[in-house]
């Protein structure tokens, strides 16, 4: 199945394709080779021929046929021209002197170059051997031919042939194992994503792609899918949570409002009572109104509704507002409210958006920390970026209830008397996302410390200023 599957992948195809590209050019070049290699060769025994035919053509002029037939008798008695062939023949092509035996049956022309085979060059060897001539016909009629035996260059042509041929075999042959072993390791991979994939839709998310080990681009694919999945868990898990939580957490002031129409409706009619009625029902919806608020923003953060509105705004501007504006709240529990930051701290951010961070991490010091307790704002400048922290000298967290305070609705048990949602630091937490920034709680040694570290302004424009009483409003 599997091989069936890889001769039908693309990718199966794609490489046969290249193969026969690689292929016609390895053929073309070898061509090339074999074409420029034998013209070289034929033209040196071309020119060899010329020199020769040119010194009995001299012999020839000195003392007419007889001097043409003592040259070819010397030059064959020397055996100067290897391989060479002679022969002078009559107007009826009769062999009048020469190495070569009767006139070639071929060469019936007047003049001109060819190629031949003529067992009499070598009536012993086993093939009829190549040969090049040049002939033509003299002035009294006779017939001239000189040439060479070329059967070392026929034989070389052979051989490329069959390198050729050899090579071309050999190429489809390892070109087509290596394309369907690359392919098939590529769909085996592929399908194991696409098992992973069936398996999720009918079991769930808990199945993840299986790797191999081998840190190639096919395990970092599946390790970033299964992030992914494990991300996509997460949030189903958080959406499960929310429901959950508002399931809950509505259930009681909706159920008090039901029981307190139902005792009003029960009973005469008092314009006090009745007033009363309707405030205390007015209060309970303005809370559950606050809370699907709560919900809409998180969701716009997460959204990243908000990045058209960023900016390079300065921390430590908006910190010292945020400080400003709970003075007067600290003050009311008894606590002193300090901030500590001198220098401008450029961030690239949403300035409301900062501003409703920093001012749900104030209040959520002063409403958890020590009675006449301190709560602390500092911001300092770091690797190019910027560094908000907001610490409190109260009870503090355990270590493990450190990771989820900032999920949704989740509060202590030790907070569900205060007045809130358990919404303000998962609003916190979109809102660092957002802005790419990391948010980190530690022990203050007593109380806690929350620390929101924001990366270097990516060079948007720069905030316009704004005061204090339109950014409380």
């Amino acid at each position: 199945m599997l091989l069936a599957k890889t001769l039908r992948s693309s990718t199966f195809g794609r490489a046969l394709i290249w193969i026969a590209i690689f292929g016609a050019i390895v053929v073309a070049l070898l061509a090339y080779v074999y074409w420029s290699t034998s013209s070289y060769v034929l033209s040196r025994s071309d020119h060899a021929i010329a020199a020769e035919r040119a010194v009995l053509q001299k012999g020839y002029e000195r003392a007419g046929r007889s001097g043409l037939i003592a040259a070819i008798e010397q030059c064959i008695a020397e055996d100067r021209f290897e391989d060479g062939l002679y022969l002078l023949a009559d107007p009826s092509f009769t062999p009048l002197a020469g190495n070569l035996k009767p006139w070639p049956a071929g060469l019936k022309d007047f003049q001109g170059w060819e190629n031949f085979s003529a067992r009499a060059r070598k009536p012993d060897a086993p093939d009829r051997p190549l040969l090049r001539a040049s002939f033509e016909t003299l002035p009294n009629g006779d017939l001239l031919l000189v040439g060479k035996d070329i059967s070392d260059l026929d034989g070389f042509a052979r051989k490329i042939n069959t390198a050729l041929a050899l090579v071309i075999s050999l190429i489809f042959v390892l070109a087509g194992a290596a394309s369907i072993s690359v392919t098939r390791r590529t769909v085996s991979r592929i399908e194991a994503v696409n098992a992973t994939s069936r398996a999720i839709m009918q079991s769930g998310l808990d199945q993840r792609i299986p790797l191999q080990g081998t840190q190639d681009e096919w395990d970092q694919l599946a390790e970033n899918l299964n992030l992914m999945l494990d991300r996509i868990e997460a949030l189903m898990r958080e959406v499960k949570q929310v429901s959950d939580n508002v399931a809950h957490d509505l259930r009681t002031p909706l159920t008090r409002i039901r029981g307190q129409l139902e005792r009003a409706g029960n009973r005469q009619r008092d314009s006090a009572s009745d007033q009363s009625l309707i405030e205390d029902t007015m209060a309970e919806l303005d809370g559950v109104l606050r809370t699907f608020a709560s919900l809409t923003r998180i969701s716009q953060i997460e959204a990243s509704d908000q990045r058209a509105a960023f900016r390079t705004v300065d921390l430590t501007r908006i910190a010292s507002e945020v400080v400003e504006l709970f003075d007067a709240a600290a003050e009311e529990r008894g606590a002193h409210l300090s901030f500590i930051g001198e220098k401008p701290v450029l961030v690239t951010g949403d300035r409301d958006l900062l501003f409703d961070t920093i001012a749900n991490l104030v209040d959520n010091a002063i409403k958890h920390g020590r009675e006449a307790g301190r709560v602390s704002v500092e911001v300092v400048p770091s690797d190019g970026g910027g560094v908000v922290s907001v610490a409190d000298d109260g009870p503090g967290l355990p270590a493990e209830e450190h990771a989820n305070v900032f999920k949704r609705f989740y509060r202590l048990q030790r907070s569900r008397g205060t007045p809130g949602s358990g919404l303000g630091l998962s609003v916190v937490a979109a809102v660092a996302r957002l802005h790419g920034a990391n948010i980190a709680m530690v022990d203050n040694q007593p109380g806690l410390k929350f620390r929101l570290r924001f990366p270097a302004p990516t060079g948007v424009s720069v905030e316009g200023k704004s005061p204090l009483g339109q950014r409380a409003g």
